[in-house]
């Protein structure tokens, strides 16, 4: 199912015997665009803390009643390793977590492996397979924060221009809630096509100005125009999707 993402702000997350807190943010690696983790506020059961929790350790959505069900027990949480309250992530914490709970980084599939190897990603990161990940993940700083982790939240905001000019800013992410990738950026087009929100994957992304907040796209003002529409009150179905990829010509999604 794909959700916003910012919807599951405040979600609760439920270990295996009780609740322990709700999720404050999401952060995610730019060089796949796949959720690393969730960032949990443990509210008064921890008081002053906020522990990171693996997308691999999820064992159900519920986002009716708004919570994500975790494999791990409270006495595991409050045991792991802490994070530092308004302080970059690591590698180092990072590697701590996932030593501590068995954890695999490169957990759950994805569509990046098989259809973007060799390809430039955003940043002028070139990604070579599960491999070439792994690789650098190791040889990443230890404490300066990781280059390619990103708040979520952060990247709100930041305007969106096609080959031929602006079209709009990043609103929201459409989440794909098996995988934990980003699926599609919500680029909200008012100043340019007034009431129109499209979808962009990050397969259009050419580059990404961290600094600045600008994502640069290798799709035309034109082609956005005439791209089938969405509808952000529906749910988008596979079949949508297809047309969507087969407009811009991007790779599906392991259909």
């Amino acid at each position: 199912m794909l959700i916003a993402g910012s919807a599951l702000k405040g979600y609760d997350i439920q270990a295996t015997d009780g609740r322990i807190g709700t999720v404050d943010t999401l952060l995610f690696d730019d060089t796949t665009w796949k959720i690393r983790w969730l960032v949990v506020d443990t509210g008064n059961w921890l008081p002053g803390r906020k522990v990171l929790v693996h997308p691999s350790a999820i064992a159900a959505a519920d986002h009716r009643d708004r919570h994500l069900a975790v494999g791990l027990t409270k006495a595991q949480v409050e045991a792991s390793p802490d994070i530092l309250q308004d302080a970059p992530v690591t590698m180092q914490m990072q590697r701590n977590l996932y030593s501590y709970y068995g954890w695999d980084p490169y957990w759950g599939p994805d569509f990046y492996v098989a259809d973007m190897a060799g390809l430039a990603m955003p940043g002028g990161y070139e990604y070579g397979g599960p491999q070439g990940i792994e690789s650098d993940m190791l040889v990443r700083g230890g404490d300066d924060g990781d280059p390619h982790l990103r708040s979520m939240a952060s990247v709100q905001g930041y305007h969106i221009h096609a080959t031929d000019g602006a079209i709009g800013h990043v609103e929201n992410f459409l989440l794909d809630d098996v995988t934990w990738s980003i699926r599609y950026l919500i680029v909200d087009t008012r100043n340019w096509w007034f009431g129109a929100h499209v979808l962009v994957s990050p397969f259009a992304v050419a580059s990404v100005d961290w600094a600045a907040g600008e994502v640069r796209l290798d799709i035309s003002q034109g082609q956005v125009k005439s791209s089938p529409a969405w509808d952000p009150l529906k749910i988008i179905d596979e079949m949508q999707e297809r047309r969507l990829h087969a407009h811009y010509g991007w790779p599906g999604y392991g259909w």
